[in-house]
């Protein structure tokens, strides 16, 4: 059987710049080995499966690495929900439509914003549950598994934290955006750290400072399942982000904005407009929102 793609770049206006998304927009029939075999053959960070509506009128999304199913992703939402508004699988109402989208981790709320009949931004919300551990690696082992000094480690407004929103990720803030660009992991430092031990196979790197103008936030994954040149989408990070945000006392309950980008522009730069409400409780909201831009389209043909 046929089955028709499309090729998305995610958390940006222009085209060859985000990150690089695939969608099948009508997957219904497709076993879970089909999909994973898909998502290996695009070999993308995503690819999302869109089903149709069963009883109810939300669309159900599933996504995969290349490498196994992933229960939530922030660039698949903004993908899928675009695509579908291009193809005119759903029905735009005016400056903006809500859609409702079912995720492994849960419902997510989509606004799909357009002016003058072009889809402009599309953001999604969501509750997130952040778990916060404040017992994390030494500074000097942190510095060494990300191969510089710990001097360049920030520690005044901002802490290290391992932050858990269903996957675990070890925080760390850093003094420059010239310092995120120039880690590299160590990955015998890390192993003789007790970083492994917290689950954690993912670290987000990141600075207060960005040579984008409009950006609040630099950020960047490394770890042991990242190779050294690679520069991995953060959308899946940012429920555990924001709720690094508010374990910071200074963060006061309420409704923060900011500008989060990762990338640079000679490698494919993302930049993702978050909006968070802290209710010092267990429980955050944030909403993050982005463009994106179709890049292809194709069939890819299944053996039957």
């Amino acid at each position: 059987m046929q089955y028709q793609y499309y090729i998305t770049d995610v958390f940006t206006d222009k085209p060859f710049n985000g990150a690089q998304i695939a969608v099948l927009p009508q997957a219904d029939g497709l076993s879970e080995a089909q999909m994973q075999l898909i998502a290996r053959e695009f070999n993308l960070s995503e690819t999302v499966f869109i089903f149709k509506p069963n009883g109810t009128d939300n669309r159900s999304l599933r996504i995969f690495s290349p490498l196994r199913e992933i229960d939530f992703g922030g660039h698949p939402v903004i993908a899928a929900a675009h695509v579908m508004a291009a193809t005119g699988a759903i029905t735009l109402e005016g400056g903006n439509t809500e859609i409702t989208l079912r995720q492994k981790a849960g419902m997510v709320k989509v606004n799909i914003i357009r002016k003058q009949d072009q889809v402009t931004m599309i953001q999604f919300t969501m509750k997130s549950h952040p778990i916060v551990d404040r017992f994390v690696p030494m500074e000097d082992q942190i510095a060494e598994m990300l191969s510089m000094e710990e001097k360049n480690i920030e520690k005044e407004k901002y802490h290290t934290l391992m932050v858990s929103c269903g996957q675990p990720y070890l925080i760390v803030p850093v003094k420059s955006y010239q310092l995120v660009r120039r880690a590299k992991f160590n990955f015998d430092a890390w192993s003789q750290s007790i970083a492994p031990a917290s689950l954690a196979r993912e670290i987000l790197l990141f600075s207060a400072h960005s040579d984008l103008p409009v950006s609040n936030f630099h950020a960047r994954l490394v770890g042991p399942d990242i190779g050294l040149h690679e520069d991995p989408p953060i959308g899946s990070a940012m429920p555990a982000f924001t709720g690094y945000l508010c374990a910071h006392e200074r963060i006061k309950k309420g409704t923060y904005t900011f500008v989060i980008d990762r990338g640079t522009s000679a490698t494919r730069r993302s930049v993702l407009n978050v909006e968070m409400d802290n209710n010092a409780s267990r429980e955050n909201e944030i909403r993050i929102a982005g463009p994106a831009v179709m890049i292809s389209k194709g069939e890819i043909t299944i053996p039957g």
